[in-house]
């Protein structure tokens, strides 16, 4: 889907969920050290982050298309199984094989 597709308010959400997101990338700081930013401030940014979220959801299934998006666990079951073939045993078909002589 192209931006074109989405609201207004849709792509201004997108826009503030990648800052904030890219701020706390951007602030990262190891364990053990005083991160730049205040505690407030990165609850805040939390709460912000939820909130953008919630509002998403609801304009995607406003929208009629619902978000499939959601955290998996590993030894949750999933809906699609991919099952690899072996072909290097198979032979290939030439002409005289299939009749077109």
């Amino acid at each position: 889907m192209s931006d074109n597709d989405f609201s207004k308010e849709e792509q201004i959400l997108r826009m503030m969920r990648k800052v904030l997101t890219d701020v706390a990338k951007d602030t990262y700081t190891k364990p053990g050290l005083k991160h730049p930013l205040s505690e407030e401030t990165i609850l805040s940014i939390r709460d912000c982050l939820k909130l953008i979220s919630a509002r998403e959801g609801e304009l995607a299934e406003a929208a009629g298309r619902p978000s499939e998006k959601r955290p998996r666990y590993v030894d949750e079951p999933q809906k699609s199984v991919v099952v690899k073939l072996d072909t290097s045993g198979l032979k290939k078909k030439t002409e005289t094989d299939s009749g077109n002589e």
